[in-house]
């Protein structure tokens, strides 16, 4: 069975030893400025964030975006739930399942989130699942690693944990279209240049990018050195 939810453990514990100042935490917070960019259009209903992990993105939503969500959290492990329960209080409901096989109804959602778990698991079954509980109409927003980006590219010769499992970007647009959601804006995030090692000496000194994360994500061609990117989708 696959296992999402602790997906972002890794990048997530490097930033605490990080300080929340190198490389990982530029990534997130970058990560977590793209999923505001997506949103920021939507006024607001039923979101499901699939894969929640220990409730990060939820946490983030509800603060951001107080009262705009009826957020539910949904994560195959049982501890992250509950750490994400904790985290969250009684902003937002939580639920033990497996993205293949979620737990709710057909077009129970208006938004659904999937914030880097499509590298974990089967695509495309998961990718259909997403669409049954989106409603018709609904948007759907996939974040995941960009295994050509040059980032990536240099760990995995350096024989680094990568996004060698990851899509690129126009197959996970072909995988969305097959499981009936249409592609309407694609993100990349944590923008860099740097590769490994020289991100992790560069990112502790240079914050400019926690005051203003939008220098840290593009669209078209500049994109492409985005450690990471991001689909929205509507449901057809």
């Amino acid at each position: 069975m696959p296992v999402f939810g602790t997906l972002d453990r890794p990048v997530r514990e490097q930033a605490v030893r990080d300080g929340g100042t190198g490389a990982a935490a530029r990534h997130d917070h970058s990560r977590l400025h793209a999923v505001d960019e997506a949103l920021k259009d939507c006024p607001g209903g039923v979101l499901l964030d699939v894969g929640c992990g220990p409730g990060m993105v939820v946490r983030h939503l509800l603060d951001d975006r107080p009262g705009d969500f009826a957020v539910t959290g949904c994560d195959r492990s049982a501890a992250m739930v509950g750490a994400a329960r904790r985290r969250a209080g009684k902003g937002a409901s939580f639920s033990v399942g497996d993205i293949e096989e979620l737990p709710f109804a057909d077009g129970a959602f208006d938004v659904a989130l999937a914030v880097n778990v499509l590298e974990h698991v089967d695509a495309g079954p998961a990718l259909h699942e997403i669409a049954r509980v989106v409603r018709p109409g609904g948007l759907a927003v996939v974040t995941t690693l960009n295994p050509r980006s040059p980032y990536r590219l240099v760990e995995r010769a350096l024989g680094r944990r990568s996004g060698s499992r990851a899509l690129a970007p126009r197959r996970l647009r072909h995988e969305l279209w097959r499981a009936g959601l249409q592609p309407v804006d694609t993100l990349f995030y944590d923008v860099t240049a740097l590769v490994p090692p020289l991100d992790r000496l560069v990112h502790r000194w240079d914050r400019r990018w926690r005051a203003h994360p939008e220098t840290t994500v593009a669209r078209g061609v500049a994109g492409r050195l985005g450690t990471g990117y991001l689909i929205a989708a509507r449901r057809l």
